[in-house]
C-alpha cells in the first residue's frame, strides 16, 4: 500500500508538472511576435518642408530620425492629390476610381475591404486616431478617436468610438496625447498593434500653436525661382484658383485679383490693409480668452507693420509669401514634436525594435512653387509625397529608396509584413522586398487621376503617367490638352514639349505606356464620364465647397 500511495504521488507530481509546462508553452504562444505598425500621417505636408530631403526651409529633427534610423524615399508619390481621396486610397489599396472615393465631396463605403479590417481580424489590436477626413464611422478599428471632417486646430471636436467631446487644447498636442493614451492605458501587450496617428496640420489654415507664433519672424524666405510663372504653354495651370499673389502680367492670364490667398483666413488679419473686416474675428471665437491673447499678441504688431509699409508690387507678393509660408512651417513644428514623443516612448517600453514605423503626408504641397499654394495637380510638389520608414529588424539605417512608390501600396505593404494574404483585388503592390533589397525588378510608371471640378481652386481635370525621366498629363473635360515633361532637363515642369518633334518617339511611347496603365487598373473615358455624372448630380441644388448652384 505504502509503494502504491508512493507511486500515486509521483504520478500526480508529474501531471502537474506537466500541466505547469503546457501552461507555461500556451502563455508564450499567446504572445504574437508579428511587428507592430505605426502609421504618421499629415496633411499637406511637402517634401520640401521635411529637412531630411535637404530643402533647408525648416528643421524636423524627430521625423527625420525615422529616415537616419531606417529610410528615406526619394520618388513617393500619390495617385490622386486630394485629402479624402488619398485617405481612401491608403486604406484599400486600389485607386479611386475602384473604390469609389474619387473627390471630397462624394461618400466613402466604409463597408468595403481595407487593411486595418485585414489585420484586425488576423489578431491585430487596431487604432485610429487623428483626421481621417472620410465620412461615417471608421470601420476596422478596435478604438478611433477622429476629427469630424477637417477639424479644428484649437479646442476640436474628436468623435471618440462613436461619441462627440470637444477637448481643449491644440489638435495636434491632442492627437498626439491621445495617441500616446491608447499605447499607455488601452493597448494589449499581448497582440501586435496597428495604430494610424493622423495629424491635421499643416493644412489650411495653417493656425500655429501658441509657442511657435513667432517662429522665422527673424527671417525672410525668398521665392521659389518659377514663382512669377507665367503658365506658358499651359493653359491648365493658368485657369487655377490658388495663387498666393499675383503680378500683372500673371493677372493678365489669370482671373485672379491679386491672388487667392484670403487676407483673414489665410493672412489672419481682422482688418485688411484696406480698411475692410475679413471674418477672422469669427474664427477666434472658438479661442479661449488667453489663446485669443496669445495670437493678438503675436499678429497685431506684424499686421500693422505691413500696413504701414504700404506694400505693392513684388514687396507685397513677398510679404505674403512669406507670411504664408511661416504660419505653414511654423504649423508643422508642432507635427515634429508629436513625432518625437511617440518615437521616445516606443525607447522607453523597448518596442522599438518590433514596430514598423512610417511618417507620410496624404499628398504634397506647394510652397509657392508657379506662385501656388495647395495641391490637386499632377505637377511634381503636389504628385510627390514624403515617405520616410524605420523597421530595423529588415530596413538597413541610412537607405534610400529611389523606385517609383505610391500611396496605393501602403496596404499591401503592411499586410505582408504581417503575414497576412494580399487580396487579389488590391492594386498596390508590397515594397518590403525593396526595402530589404532582396528585389530590384519594380514598376516603369505611375498612374494618375484627378476628378474635383469645377470647384475650389479650379483645378481641371486630368489623368497621366509618371516614368523616371518623363510625365504625360492629359487635361479633359472642358478642355483638351496634352502636356509631356523631361523631368531630366525641366524638373520645375516649365516647358510643355507635347508635339516637340524632338520628343516624338518619347511622346508616342508614353501614350502606349498611359493606354496599358489605363486598361491595367481599370480605368477608361468611360469611367471618367460616370464619375463626372455623379460629382455632378452629388453638387446639383446647392453650394458645396465653394461652387455655386449647378446650372
Amino acid at each position: 500500500m505504502i509503494i502504491l500511495k508512493s507511486n500515486n504521488f509521483a504520478v500526480k507530481k508529474i501531471s502537474f508538472l506537466l500541466i505547469i509546462i503546457t501552461l507555461i508553452i500556451l502563455s508564450c504562444e499567446k504572445k504574437d511576435s508579428r511587428p507592430n505598425i505605426l502609421f504618421i500621417m499629415s496633411d499637406d505636408h511637402a517634401f520640401q518642408a521635411v529637412s531630411a530631403y535637404g530643402y533647408n526651409l525648416n528643421n524636423t529633427p524627430n521625423i527625420d530620425r525615422i529616415a537616419n534610423e531606417g529610410a528615406i524615399f526619394n520618388k513617393g508619390f500619390v495617385t490622386n492629390s486630394i485629402c479624402a481621396p488619398s485617405r481612401a486610397v491608403m486604406l484599400t489599396g486600389k485607386h479611386s476610381f475602384i473604390n469609389g472615393k474619387v473627390d471630397n465631396i462624394q461618400d466613402y463605403n466604409w463597408d468595403q475591404d481595407n487593411f486595418a479590417k485585414q489585420l484586425q481580424a488576423s489578431g491585430y489590436q487596431t487604432a485610429l486616431v487623428g483626421k481621417i477626413h472620410l465620412r461615417g464611422l471608421p470601420q476596422g478599428f478596435d478604438y478611433s478617436a477622429v476629427l469630424p471632417g477637417q477639424g479644428h486646430y484649437y479646442n476640436p471636436d474628436f468623435i471618440i468610438n462613436g461619441i462627440t467631446k470637444r477637448i481643449q487644447g491644440y489638435v495636434t498636442t491632442i492627437t498626439t496625447e491621445l495617441s500616446l493614451d491608447w499605447l499607455k492605458n488601452k493597448r494589449d501587450d499581448t497582440k501586435p498593434f496597428l495604430l494610424l496617428y493622423h495629424q491635421k496640420a499643416p493644412h489650411r489654415n495653417w493656425q500655429s500653436e501658441e509657442k511657435y507664433l513667432t517662429l522665422f519672424d527673424d527671417k525672410t524666405f525668398d521665392f521659389p525661382s518659377n514663382f512669377f510663372d507665367n503658365y506658358e504653354g499651359r493653359s491648365a495651370a493658368a485657369a487655377q484658383e490658388m495663387m498666393i499673389s499675383a503680378s500683372e502680367e500673371q493677372l493678365a492670364v489669370t482671373h485672379g485679383l491679386g491672388g487667392h490667398g484670403r487676407w483673414g483666413h489665410d493672412f489672419k488679419f481682422l482688418i485688411d490693409p484696406y480698411g475692410r473686416e475679413t471674418g477672422f474675428g469669427k474664427e477666434l471665437k472658438r479661442f479661449t480668452p488667453e489663446q485669443k491673447k496669445a495670437w493678438l499678441e503675436a499678429y497685431t504688431p506684424k499686421n500693422d507693420a505691413m500696413k504701414a509699409a504700404k506694400l505693392e508690387g513684388k514687396e507685397l507678393a513677398l510679404w505674403k509669401f512669406n507670411r504664408y509660408l511661416k504660419d505653414y512651417l511654423r504649423t508643422i513644428q508642432s507635427v515634429d514634436d508629436g513625432v518625437g514623443e511617440v518615437l521616445n516612448y516606443l525607447d522607453e517600453k523597448n518596442l522599438t525594435e518590433n514596430t514598423i514605423v512610417v511618417y507620410t503626408s496624404d499628398q504634397g504641397f506647394y510652397l509657392g512653387e508657379h506662385g501656388w499654394f495647395d495641391k490637386r495637380f499632377m505637377y511634381e510638389e503636389s504628385l510627390r509625397t514624403p515617405i520616410l520608414m524605420r523597421y530595423p529588424k529588415e530596413i538597413k539605417a541610412g537607405s534610400e529608396i529611389n523606385q517609383l512608390i505610391q500611396n496605393l501600396d501602403f496596404a499591401p505593404t503592411f499586410l505582408d509584413y504581417a503575414g497576412v494574404k494580399i487580396p487579389a483585388d488590391m492594386q498596390g503592390e508590397s515594397f518590403r522586398k525593396i526595402l530589404s533589397n532582396e528585389k530590384s525588378e519594380w514598376r516603369d510608371a505611375i498612374y494618375y487621376t484627378y476628378y474635383e471640378y469645377p470647384s475650389v481652386h479650379m483645378v481641371k481635370r486630368h489623368y497621366g503617367i509618371r516614368t523616371d525621366r518623363y510625365k504625360l498629363i492629359h487635361f479633359y473635360y472642358d478642355i483638351d490638352q496634352w502636356e509631356l515633361y523631361d523631368l531630366e532637363e525641366d524638373p520645375s515642369e516649365m516647358n510643355n514639349i507635347y508635339n516637340n518633334p524632338k520628343y516624338s518617339e518619347i511622346q508616342n511611347k508614353m501614350h502606349t505606356r498611359l493606354d496599358d496603365l489605363r486598361e491595367k487598373y481599370g480605368d477608361s473615358d468611360e469611367m471618367d464620364q460616370m464619375n463626372l455624372d455623379r460629382y455632378i448630380e452629388a453638387i446639383k441644388g446647392g453650394k458645396v465647397w465653394g461652387i455655386k448652384k449647378w446650372e
